[in-house]
Parts: C-alpha cells; structure tokens; sequence
C-alpha cells in the first residue's frame, strides 16, 4: 500500500522507518518476551530504553550538561500552568504574544502568578513577529515566555532573543513544541525549553522538558509533587510510571534523526537543512500564485505549520476533496482561523511537498 502525505499539525506523522521498527518489535522487544508496553518501567528492559532515548535526544540537540532532559506528561498545554508552578515564585513573569498558543499560556500563568504582556503582534493577526528591540520587559519578571514557532498562525522565531542583550536576568522559557529537533536550539539564550511529542518526536502523552540545573528548586507549596522539576530530575523522569511507550517510539525517532544525511550534512544540521529547502519549495510556488495567499510576513514565517488561504474560499471544500483524493491528508486550517495549512515536519519527505505544490498548481490550473 503505498501511503499518503499527511499534513497534519499533531498529531503528526510519524517517520516510516520508525513505525516499521516499533511494529516488527511490538510483541517481543529485544528477546525480552515482552511488549515495550508491558514493561515494568523500573525494569532493565525499560531503563536501557530511557537512557539511550535520553542519551541520543542529548547528542542531537546538543543539550550542555547543566541542563536536566525530562520526560514529562500533560503536554505543552500543561506546561503552561507547571511552568509558572516551578517558576513564577508567586511574582510576576513576562509574555511575548504571537498568537494562539502564546495566548493561552499567558491565560494559564494568570492562575499563579502576576502576568505582564510585554509585546504582542495581535494588532496585525498575529502575522509578524515583534522586534525584540520594541518589547517593553517589566523590571524584575521571574521568566521570560515565548512560544518559539505558533503552530496555529504559523510565525516562527529563527533567532532566539538575547534576554542578557535586553538588559533582563530573567530565564527565557520557550515552548518549541512544533519545531524541536527541527533546527539547533542556542542554550545560552534559553533556561526552560518544553514541547509535547506529537508534532515532531513521536506520539501523544510525552511531553519534553530541558532545564537549566539552576532553576531546580522553586516549585510553589501547591505545585502538585509529579509536575515539581526538582522532584522529576531526581528521579529520572520517574517519579511516577512516565509514558513508556511515548518514550520508547521518540527514542526511536531519535536515532532515525542521527541517521538522517543531506549532502555532507548529517543528523540535526541535515534535517535542518531540508527543512529550509521544503519550506521554500511551498513558499515560492504560495507567493506566485493568484489562487493562494499566505499572510504572514516574510521574516517570520515558520519553517514547521505553513498557513493558507484560497482568494476564493467558496473552493475550499473542492479543494480539500480533491487533495485527499491524491493521497494529501489533513489540510484544512485550525478552526479558529480557517483557510488551509500544510505541517511539514521532520518526518514529511522532500517528495510530499512536491506532491502538495504539483497538486496546487494543478487545482489552480482549473480554476483559470
């Protein structure tokens, strides 16, 4: 069967390779006799398991060692109530808005904390990004929130702001949910980094925390013991049952990253590297077009969750018909927004995006 291109923002597609290797070992892993599944996770099945994922997930993004990797649940949208929980002290913290995702954590942080917006691009749609010259950050915030790539409005922070530049000691806290592993992260400008899986590392129900040491420590009285950092990194991400399965397919998704080549390139830069070549495939055809748009301005445009309109949308249902019948899933916009969008994370080949932009051009073609 040959399988279609699917587009969807998360959760997303999961690396051929990867669902190939978890099916071939779905009822016995290694000799073991048992599923991954049916793993104790304190058992040296399991174990073995969890430190090659979080050995490789280390190697790939080149995380320091000052920094704590771990394996969570709840997702990012959790994580905007455990960050605050750990970090906020009951005093204030800063938000860059720019869009969705932002918004909703900067709504979460007010239930423990004072929230301070210190730019926002909700003015134009969230369709640019703020310059960090313009944001006004308050005195003293605990962090500094900023959601790196808006998987709804499809703006993507290419360059992470110098908080020490801007004259702020605070962490900067970014949610990379839909682009980690997509590019290198600069760790001398992040303190917290979070993300949920099911976009770019495997299924739903792992969440990825990566802590600077330093931050370890401040939870809030109420902050409930499983979502405490402190707690999570002395145990080995096991203080409670993590979500194994979830750990053991990202783990997988880990290693087929290293393999992955582009050229001379290898791992995290070749991935990267084709990233930016997708990307500007889907971008140039969008900007030609006299069928299709795209709004948000050029310097912000994510790499990850490419947002679409048609200038006709009475076609929309035509369109998105005739997509699924060329084997193209999962098109249409978030429903907050509409139009169309194409996800085109790691794990979509070179190949389906030219599916899309074949398919495109076709559609537009007849509608001459």
């Amino acid at each position: 069967m040959t399988r279609p291109y699917n587009f969807s923002a998360g959760p997303a597609a999961i690396p051929e390779e990867v669902l190939q290797t978890a099916a071939s070992e779905m009822l016995d892993w290694h000799g073991s006799g048992m599923s991954v599944m049916e793993m104790s996770h304190r058992g040296k099945e399991f174990i073995s398991i969890y430190e090659q994922a979080e050995a490789d997930l280390r190697e790939l993004l080149a995380v320091p060692p000052n920094f704590k990797i771990l394996f969570m649940q709840g997702g990012g949208l959790a994580e905007n109530a455990i960050v605050p929980l750990n970090l906020s002290r009951g005093a204030s913290a800063d938000f860059i808005v720019t869009g969705s995702w932002s918004q909703k954590s900067q709504k979460e942080a007010r239930k423990y904390c004072d929230v301070h917006i210190a730019a926002s691009n909700e003015a134009d749609g969230h369709t640019s990004l703020p310059a960090a010259s313009q944001w006004q950050l308050s005195a003293k915030p605990s962090y500094v929130h900023l959601c790196s790539n808006e998987t709804i409005h499809g703006v993507e922070f290419h360059e992470l702001p110098d908080l020490q530049a801007l004259g702020c000691d605070a962490p900067l806290v970014i949610d990379f949910s839909s682009h980690v592993a997509s590019r290198p992260v600069d760790w001398r400008r992040v303190g917290v980094a979070f993300g949920g899986a099911q976009k770019n590392l495997g299924p739903a129900g792992l969440t990825l925390v990566v802590i600077r040491e330093d931050l370890l420590g401040q939870a809030l009285k109420a902050c409930p013991s499983a979502f405490d950092y402190r707690l999570v990194a002395d145990n080995q991400s096991m203080y409670n049952t993590p979500p194994t399965y979830a750990i053991y397919i990202a783990g997988l998704t880990f290693q087929w990253l290293k393999r992955q080549t582009e050229g001379s390139l290898t791992g995290l830069a070749a991935i990267e590297a084709r990233n930016i070549a997708k990307a500007k495939l889907l971008y140039d055809f969008l900007d030609q077009s006299q069928l299709y748009s795209n709004p948000v301005a050029l310097e912000g445009r994510s790499r990850m969750n490419v947002p679409f309109r048609l200038r006709d949308e009475s076609l929309n249902d035509a369109f998105l018909a005739g997509a699924k019948a060329r084997g193209l899933l999962q098109l249409k916009g978030h429903k907050s927004v509409g139009g169309m969008r194409a996800s085109i994370y790691n794990a979509m080949p070179l190949a389906g995006v030219q599916a899309l932009v074949d398919y495109l051009r076709d559609f537009e073609t007849t509608q001459a």
